[in-house]
């Protein structure tokens, strides 16, 4: 006969009985209270595109640098995936379809969302000046 089956058979060594007050907890469920959600809570969403990181990283500091300036709640700067697109070429335009060639062309991308944004906050924002290159998407959520 396996061991497991006749382990199976044999009563716990050490069983605790359960009190009646140590079930009536277990069956009891704890309420807890709901979370109170502020009244109308806005952000703004700044997605920032580039192809050099370099460049997109002083744009995000200059963003946050703006917002701590009029004392903005900042979360971010959030790396994003990097989009990468890539294509193969061939070299010649006719023969010598072995030899080809493979450029690719990268996307770095980075979210800055900045809580309940006053109206001097939008507006600095929107007279930055930053470095060609940079592509910025504004979303009120």
């Amino acid at each position: 006969m396996p061991e497991t089956a006749t382990k199976a058979k044999r009563p716990a060594k050490h069983a605790v009985k359960k009190t009646t007050e140590a079930v009536a907890k277990k069956t009891v469920p704890k309420k807890k209270a709901a979370p109170v959600a502020p009244a109308a809570e806005h952000k703004l969403r700044i997605r920032v595109r580039a192809y050099e990181h370099k460049i997109l990283d002083l744009s995000v500091k200059q963003i946050m640098d703006t917002a701590a300036r009029f004392d903005a709640v900042v979360v971010g700067p959030v790396p994003l995936p990097t989009e990468i697109k890539r294509w193969t070429v061939n070299r010649s335009t006719f023969v010598h379809k072995d030899a080809r060639e493979q450029f690719e062309m990268r996307i770095h991308k980075r979210l800055i969302d900045i809580l309940n944004p006053s109206p001097k906050v939008i507006e600095a924002l929107t007279n930055l000046n930053l470095p060609s290159g940079v592509t910025i998407d504004v979303k009120m959520v």
